[in-house]
């Protein structure tokens, strides 16, 4: 056998023991050789080698069928290494440290700096980062890498940013970029993909079969997640509902379209036709017009809603989810969208025989979701390297 093939099936053997010990811990050596078939050889070779590296550690158990009698356990050893999840967005962005577990360290908002050109929020970044590192008093050689969730259309391999409408960029080989400024190895994806996968990994679609995710904030977006896998497409594009078409004579999408879903529901839309009436520089503002009883306020929020309804419709009939995931900022922030979603209102846009196919749940991971997911990128890129 060729010596790569060799430390290929050790890096896979070293690979499936973490994450049995990650998925099943407390376990001990024996059972991870009864269920990967290994020799207890090789799997005292590989804990060794986890051990050194400080991801596993062992604990202790009092053995109920020998007195006196301790089991030595391996477990993940939380804090042993750390990830950075990024979430970028039209105006801001926000950053966590988290750890194996997908704990938050540490989380923050930051503005973009005039939103600026792309080099110059990429560098923005590296220097919040450096920044919180600091001020957090973090260890930076547990950071292993860095994952970025971005609203758009993203190549998961090349690194690159086919084209965000919310940003306004395309064609940006993010990955290289922010790995040049930070020295840090990036991975980066759609911001609902890498949400789907965190509500998956740790939220509201643990343990399901069949979800879909939808995103109202800056774009409109969903995410499909099956069996535990996301659906990408061919050219991880699938779900990009924001750009599907529901008005041929509506307005212009940012996106050069004409009649997008998106301008119907995205927040720099609806700011867009309340300023028609009056100067809103907010959807605070907004949405506290419709509170005092503005009609006009009311009329642009409630079209909002019909379309959040039709949307919610929309991704039942093509995907046929068991659950769906409402999420984003429109559904965390205010009070009036997350109501009608919890009572279920917007049932009276479902095709009538999946009325009763599905369960309609808010995210469980809420505002931290990208982020969360985003680190669970980095961990991928960082086993598949070095385990």
């Amino acid at each position: 056998m060729q010596k790569h093939d060799q430390d290929y099936i050790r890096r896979k053997n070293k690979a499936a023991v973490f994450q049995m010990i990650r998925s099943s811990a407390p376990i001990s050596r024996a059972d991870i050789a009864r269920t990967t078939k290994m020799s207890p050889t090789t799997i005292s070779r590989i804990v060794q080698e986890l051990k050194d590296q400080g991801f596993v550690k062992e604990m202790e158990l009092q053995t109920a069928s020998t007195p006196g009698r301790r089991a030595i356990l391996l477990e993940l050893d939380q804090t042993s290494v750390l990830t950075v999840g990024i979430e970028l967005d039209r105006s801001k962005f926000k950053i966590g440290i988290v750890d194996f577990e997908g704990r938050m360290v540490f989380v923050g908002n930051v503005d973009r700096e005039l939103v600026g050109t792309p080099d110059e929020t990429l560098a923005q970044i590296g220097r919040e980062l450096q920044a919180i590192i600091e001020q957090q008093k973090i260890d930076a050689k547990k950071i292993i890498g860095i994952g970025i969730g971005i609203p758009g259309l993203v190549d998961t391999k090349s690194g690159e940013v086919i084209l965000s409408a919310q940003l306004g960029w395309s064609r940006i080989n993010v990955v290289e970029k922010l790995k040049k400024i930070t020295g840090y190895d990036v991975a980066i994806d759609n911001e609902l993909k890498v949400k789907a996968l965190a509500e998956h990994s740790y939220g509201a679609a643990k343990g399901s079969s069949r979800t879909a995710l939808i995103g109202f904030g800056s774009g409109v977006g969903s995410a499909l997640v099956i069996n535990g896998e996301i659906y990408r497409g061919d050219t991880n594009s699938a779900g990009e509902i924001g750009h599907t078409i529901v008005d041929p004579n509506g307005v212009l999408c940012a996106c050069g379209k004409i009649g997008c879903l998106q301008t119907y529901i995205a927040e720099s839309s609806l700011i867009s036709e309340a300023n028609k009436v009056r100067p809103i520089s907010s959807l605070d503002e907004l949405f506290e017009e419709r509170r005092q009883g503005q009609l006009w306020a009311a009329t642009i929020i409630d079209r909002a809603i019909a379309f959040i309804g039709i949307t919610i419709a929309n991704v039942i009939s093509m995907y046929n989810p068991s659950t769906v995931i409402v999420s984003g900022n429109l559904v965390e922030k205010y009070e009036e969208i997350r109501s009608i979603i919890e009572r279920d209102e917007l049932q009276q846009y479902v095709w009538e025989p999946l009325r009763d196919s599905y369960q309609l749940v808010l995210s469980n991971l809420g505002s931290n979701g990208v982020v969360i997911g985003a680190s669970l990128l980095a961990q991928d890129t960082f086993l598949s390297i070095e385990i």
